[in-house]
């Protein structure tokens, strides 16, 4: 499930996937389209993937609209798509991945807005956890460092120099195939085992802001 149809096809193409299109902010679009897939049959696991960040503003200079469209991306859209598969998991098990971000963990300046996103959708599984302990649904969290990927950084900051700046100088950041083989092996583990909480950075991130670079002449 995602919004850019033409990617989807063009997955679909490569693996064979089953897809749909939607916006995943609109929780009676969700809820249609969660109706329609588990005709098909059900659902062993939901990954909890929408999101974004929007601008590096400082909370000083806020954008309350950038932050509501964060919110609305990396926290209702993890709350539609749980709610929309729970019920059937809750009867015969079920597996709901969120992925956040290190930004879920701590913060940074620059990153109020974001980072108040990913601590709610953050909060959102530990509290699931509480409240389903004893019925057969595990709850786990993937909170990626430093991930380069096309677009992350490009919808973030507006421009290519600015996005390109982001990993510059850095040897080896994480690569979207390295988050993707982390929530498989979480998805793989036995049954009565649950990956809680699993942070992963690339080895040149300390924290969200303490990153080794090489830059020629500095």
């Amino acid at each position: 499930m995602a919004r850019r149809r033409e990617r989807l096809e063009a997955l679909s193409d490569e693996i064979g996937c089953e897809y749909w299109a939607a916006d995943l902010t609109d929780a009676a679009q969700v809820e249609d389209i969660a109706s329609r897939i588990m005709e098909g049959g059900p659902v062993d696991a939901l990954v909890n993937n929408a999101g974004g960040a929007i601008g590096a503003d400082r909370v000083a200079d806020a954008d309350p609209a950038a932050w509501s469209a964060m919110f609305e991306r990396n926290v209702l859209t993890a709350l539609h798509c749980s709610r929309a598969f729970l019920p059937a998991m809750r009867e015969r098990g079920g597996d709901l991945v969120f992925l956040t971000s290190t930004a879920a963990h701590d913060t940074y300046p620059g990153g109020g807005g974001y980072v108040a996103a990913k601590h709610a959708e953050r909060i959102i599984a530990n509290t699931l956890r509480q409240e389903l302990v004893g019925e057969p649904v595990r709850i786990i969290e993937i909170a990626p460092g430093m991930v380069r990927t096309e677009e992350f950084a490009l919808n973030r900051l507006g421009s290519q120099e600015a996005a390109d700046r982001v990993y510059e100088g850095v040897a080896a950041p994480l690569i979207a195939e390295d988050i993707a083989e982390a929530i498989a092996w979480t998805l793989e583990r036995p049954s009565h085992v649950n990956i809680d909480s699993m942070i992963v950075r690339p080895v040149a991130q300390a924290t969200n802001t303490l990153v080794a670079r090489n830059i020629p002449g500095q």
